[in-house]
């Protein structure tokens, strides 16, 4: 399993940053591969962090290729004030299995 980790600050989002957000969110969901995500604020610094977790890393690529990530991605500077993306290996989940509203996420042990 892979995660990619979307770390950001925003400007100003408008009409255009919804619209592409969106496209690409329901784009993702319907792909092989995708397992689900989580989305972070801290309010201390202002950054955003958006978890998404894949089966493969080609199933990862799939979105990363898709043609309205590749527009939203060059318009970025319209709307964040920077941002980091970190592609992970999952090597292991586990937990008490309370948080259930999580993404269903399978073990590598």
């Amino acid at each position: 399993m892979y995660s990619s980790t979307f770390i950001f600050a925003t400007k100003q989002f408008d009409d255009e940053f919804h619209r592409l957000d969106r496209i690409i969110a329901d784009a993702a969901k319907t792909m092989p591969g995708y397992l689900g995500e989580e989305s972070w604020e801290n309010a201390s610094n202002g950054l955003t962090s958006n978890v998404y977790y894949w089966d493969t890393l080609d199933s990862l690529q799939a979105l990363i290729q898709h043609p309205v990530h590749l527009q939203a991605k060059a318009a970025q500077a319209n709307w964040l004030d920077g941002y980091r993306v970190i592609i992970s290996e999952v090597l292991r989940t586990y937990g008490d299995d309370v948080l259930t509203q999580l993404p269903e996420l399978t073990s590598k042990d």
